[in-house]
């Protein structure tokens, strides 16, 4: 089972950086460097930390919607929410190899993200979450097919196998990674 953490140091009981330390520690394959509200200048020096912590390691740093500044800290790609610029558009300018991650919530996003080149899509709410709307359900999984899906929302260790049985590649989210089992 692939992991994907996404960062809220808002939420987080801990500073930041030593819930980045801890899941590279722990193996997750990827962060999402999810700090809307930095400036440009501390989301940059944020995510270069994080790209140090998890260098010579099979974690991979993403930054969200912020390609600039994944770019410029040497990240290994970026998350873009629904409706960004299509990934077809960054692999432009970006390097051969770089990761393109897309925030789906129905069928259409997921085929649009895959036909625009996106490497994976981050899918949901699957379960249940506060703030994120009805819950797609385990059965939405079932239908993707060939872009690789991580399941976020409402996702525990618990019902994770469900999500992947279903058909996700991984679980995806933030307080089942810093509100730690």
């Amino acid at each position: 089972m692939l992991r994907y953490y996404i960062t809220d140091r808002r939420s987080a009981p801990r500073p930041i950086l030593e819930h980045i330390a801890e899941a590279i520690r722990q193996g997750v394959d990827y962060v999402q460097i999810r700090e809307k509200d930095l400036s440009a200048n501390e989301l940059w020096q944020l995510t270069r930390q994080a790209v140090a912590l998890a260098q010579s390691t099979p974690t991979r740093i993403l930054v969200n919607e912020r390609t600039d500044v994944a770019l410029a800290a040497r990240a290994h790609g970026v998350h873009l929410p629904t409706g960004a610029i299509a990934p077809a558009e960054l692999r432009r300018i970006t390097p051969e190899g770089f990761l393109i991650a897309v925030s789906c919530h129905d069928p259409q996003q997921l085929r649009q993200a895959e036909a625009e080149g996106a490497d994976f899509a981050v899918y949901g709410p699957v379960f249940a979450s506060p703030g994120k709307g009805p819950p797609v359900g385990v059965s939405a999984l079932a239908a993707v097919r060939r872009l690789p899906v991580f399941a976020l929302g409402g996702v525990t260790w618990d019902n994770a196998p469900l999500c992947l049985a279903a058909g996700a590649v991984g679980v995806a989210g933030i307080r089942l990674f810093q509100n730690q089992r």
